[in-house]
């Protein structure tokens, strides 16, 4: 029927209630946001029951159809909520919800809930069977550059607002954990009135819980921002990330850089060379074609030399610490 995003599953819950919905995403917070917003207006729409089911393993797959042919006993409508924590039914699985969707209970509204798909899962016939008959509410994480923006949306729905410094702060505390952000804005709403909040009001009342991946480190590493690099690189290692991962994922970048500027200064095509050397998703790509524009072929053979003496360091065949190694090559690339 059709797919929106998360942001616009306000807007067509209050046009019409469809029939079945399709919440997959990977940021927990805004998956959870869909599905509560989803079953506040099937209560709202005559909903009185509501009928879980968690697919596990051995789950019995002939429940689903049991539940689609049971009557209600309140006749009143029900809520069934499918969740499939794997993203993977199986093959008996993607066949009973394909026939699930063939035949959808008139009095029933369905609620599956998944984690984000790969391109194969979006692409196999359950999951096809399921977008054809309802909603799919596509569940994106925030970008790093929209989060101030996201921040002060939240913080506007508590009548509360707070200048572009103070957001950008928020956003460096809470970076990579919504769930964090969700709970440091509500702690700004408890402890301050509406209005215009001031940098060192909530500077005194965030705490500092981003959590970092290795895939923040390459963004910041790639678009040269130093200052993000040097943060995203402090949080890893206190979270106990392994140097050698860190390591391997900072020469791919820098590997990745190299092939495509030795490309295109060959004549090839951009998209060729993506292909070539398996740079994917467009915002990587435009960061690998900036960092190939940017930076000369020394610097980043400099950079390949470096990355193979910081290898010698984690595996003690060279002194010196790898953390201090990886932040020096980081700093190097950036």
């Amino acid at each position: 029927m059709a797919q929106v995003r998360a942001d616009q599953l306000e807007a067509q819950l209050a046009r019409a209630l469809a029939p079945l919905y399709v919440v997959h995403g990977d940021e927990p917070l805004l998956a959870l946001e869909a599905a509560d917003a989803i079953r506040a207006q099937a209560r709202a729409g005559g909903c009185a029951e509501r009928e879980v089911h968690i697919v596990e393993r051995n789950y019995d797959w002939g429940r689903l159809a049991a539940a689609a042919a049971s009557l209600s006993l309140f006749a009143s409508r029900r809520l069934i909520e499918l969740r499939i924590p794997s993203g993977k039914p199986g093959a008996e699985g993607g066949a009973a919800i394909a026939a699930y969707c063939t035949a959808l209970p008139s009095d029933v509204v369905t609620l599956v809930t998944l984690p984000r798909l790969d391109r194969a899962g979006q692409g196999s016939a359950w999951f096809g069977a399921l977008a054809g008959a309802g909603v799919v509410v596509n569940v994106f994480p925030v970008d790093r550059r929209a989060l101030p923006l996201w921040i002060g949306a939240r913080l506007a729905r508590q009548k509360q607002r707070a200048a572009e410094d103070a957001l950008a702060f928020v956003a460096d505390c809470v970076e990579g954990n919504l769930l964090a952000a969700h709970q440091e804005i509500q702690k700004l709403g408890l402890l301050y009135p509406p209005g215009a909040l001031s940098f060192e009001q909530v500077r005194d009342a965030v705490l500092d819980v981003a959590r970092f991946d290795v895939a923040q480190l390459s963004e910041a590493m790639l678009a040269g921002d130093r200052g993000r690099l040097v943060r995203v690189l402090d949080g890893l290692a206190g979270e106990g990330e392994a140097p050698p991962r860190v390591l391997w994922v900072m020469a791919e970048d820098v590997r990745a850089v190299a092939r495509v500027q030795q490309g295109l200064a060959a004549g090839r095509s951009a998209a060729d060379l993506f292909r070539a050397h398996r740079v994917w998703g467009e915002a990587r790509q435009r960061l690998v074609a900036a960092a190939a524009r940017r930076m000369g072929r020394a610097a980043l053979d400099a950079a390949l030399a470096q990355a193979a003496a910081v290898d010698r360091t984690i595996k003690g065949l060279a002194q010196g610490d790898p953390w201090d190694e990886l932040l020096q090559l980081g700093l190097r690339f950036a």
